[in-house]
C-alpha cells in the first residue's frame, strides 16, 4: 500500500519469474504500481508455459501481447507457437547468457547417467505402481508419481523393505563410486536432492565412510541466516567434502564455487530448478572444469521426467530462454504405464 502511493520513474524486478502467474496476488500488486519505465530481470522468463512470458511482458510493456485470453487463443505450448512468439518479444529483450559474457569460465560437462534398476527394486517399484493405482483409481496419478519418485530416490523413503541401499539400490552405489573418485582427487561436490529424508540418509552414512571430509546439508530445515556461513565453511575447508542440498533452498543466491562437481540425485520436473542448482558451482570465480552428473533409473518415471524437462528446454529456447516443468495429465498417464519389471521379464523369455 505504501509503494502504491508513490509515483516511480523506474521499477526494476529482479528474479522477475516470481510474477509469472498473471493471477497471483503478488503479480497483480506489482502491476498496480505507478511507474514510467518497467524492467524485468530474470534468467528464466519461460518457467512453466508461454503464459509466463505473457505475464512478464505485460509488466514490462503492457499491451504488447494483448490480453491474456487473446494470447492463449493465439499461442499454445508447442515448439511451433514458441518460435512464432520469439520475434514478437525480441525487440523488448536484452538477452545475455553466461557463456556470452563470462569468457573466463572453464568447461562445463553434462553427464546423464542411466542406471539399471536391480531386480528386487523393479519388483517393489511395480508393486507400488499397481497398488497405488488400485487404491486411488482415477485420482492415482499425482499420488503414484510422488511415491515412485521417492522410491527411485531411495526405497527407504517409501518402505523399510530394503535395509541397505548401498547393496540393493544401484543408484546409491553409483553415487558412492562418484564420491570416491571425487574425494580421491581431494575435490568437493554438491549433491542435490529434493527429499529431506534423502539428505538424512546421506548424512548418516557418508561421513562415516570418509571421516576426514567436510559434510553438511542445506534444506528447508536450515534457517536462511545459517546457509551462507555453511557455504563459507565449505569454501574454507582445505580437504574434500560434500554439501547435500535441496534445489529450492539452495538453488539460487548462493555462490558455491568451492565445488567443481555437481550430482543431481533425482531428476526434477522443473528443469529451471536443476539448471539454477547447477549454476551454484558453474559461475564466475570458478577455476576448475565443472562436471554435472544426472543420475536416473532407466525404464522408470525418472526417464519420463528427464524427457519432459528436455521438451520444456526446447519450448523455452524457441520463445526466449528459461524453463520449468509442471506435470500435465498426459505425462502422468505415460509415466504410470512404464514398468522396469518388463525388462526383466523380457530377458527371462
Amino acid at each position: 500500500e505504501w509503494l502504491k502511493e508513490m509515483s516511480w520513474d523506474t521499477l526494476i524486478l529482479d528474479e522477475a519469474q516470481a510474477i509469472k502467474n498473471p493471477d497471483a496476488q503478488r503479480t497483480k500488486a506489482v502491476k498496480r504500481l505507478s511507474r514510467r519505465v518497467s524492467l524485468a530481470v530474470t534468467g528464466t522468463p519461460v518457467e512453466n508455459r508461454l503464459d509466463d512470458l505473457w505475464s512478464l511482458s505485460d509488466f514490462a510493456l503492457p499491451g504488447l501481447l494483448g490480453s491474456v485470453s487473446d494470447f492463449r487463443a493465439s499461442f499454445t505450448d508447442d515448439l511451433t507457437d514458441a518460435s512464432r512468439l520469439g520475434p514478437i518479444v525480441s525487440p523488448i529483450l536484452l538477452r545475455r547468457r553466461v557463456r556470452d559474457v563470462a569468457q573466463d569460465l572453464p568447461e562445463k560437462i553434462e553427464v546423464p547417467q542411466a542406471i539399471v534398476i536391480s531386480a528386487a527394486m523393479a519388483e517393489a517399484y511395480e508393486d507400488i505402481r499397481l497398488s497405488t493405482q488400485a487404491e486411488y483409481g482415477p485420482a492415482a496419478g499425482i499420488v503414484a508419481t510422488g511415491r515412485l519418485r521417492m522410491f527411485c530416490a531411495d526405497p527407504r523413503l517409501v518402505s523399510n523393505s530394503l535395509s541397505d541401499a548401498s547393496i540393493e539400490a544401484s543408484k546409491y552405489a553409483r553415487l558412492l563410486e562418484l564420491l570416491s573418485e571425487i574425494f580421491e582427487s581431494n575435490q568437493k561436490v554438491l549433491v542435490f536432492t529434493s527429499y529431506q529424508g534423502m539428505s538424512d540418509i546421506f548424512m548418516r552414512d557418508i561421513p562415516s565412510r570418509w571421516p576426514a571430509g567436510f559434510f553438511r546439508f542445506i534444506d528447508g530445515r536450515v534457517p536462511v541466516t545459517e546457509r551462507q556461513p555453511t557455504v563459507d565453511q565449505f569454501y574454507e575447508f582445505t580437504g574434500y567434502g560434500a554439501l547435500f542440498l535441496n534445489p529450492k533452498a539452495a538453488g539460487a543466491g548462493l555462490n558455491i564455487t568451492a565445488a567443481n562437481h555437481v550430482i543431481h540425485y533425482n531428476p526434477e520436473w522443473n528443469p529451471a530448478l536443476t539448471d539454477q542448482a547447477s549454476a551454484r558451482a558453474f559461475r564466475r570465480k570458478q577455476k576448475l572444469p565443472v562436471t554435472i552428473h544426472h543420475l536416473y533409473y532407466a525404464d522408470t518415471i525418472e526417464e519420463v521426467i528427464l524427457a519432459r524437462a528436455q521438451f520444456k528446454r526446447g519450448l523455452a529456447d524457441e520463445a526466449v530462454v528459461g524453463h520449468e516443468g509442471d506435470v500435465d495429465p498426459s505425462i502422468i498417464v505415460r509415466a504410470l504405464q512404464i514398468s522396469p519389471l518388463s525388462k526383466f521379464q523380457e530377458d527371462e523369455k
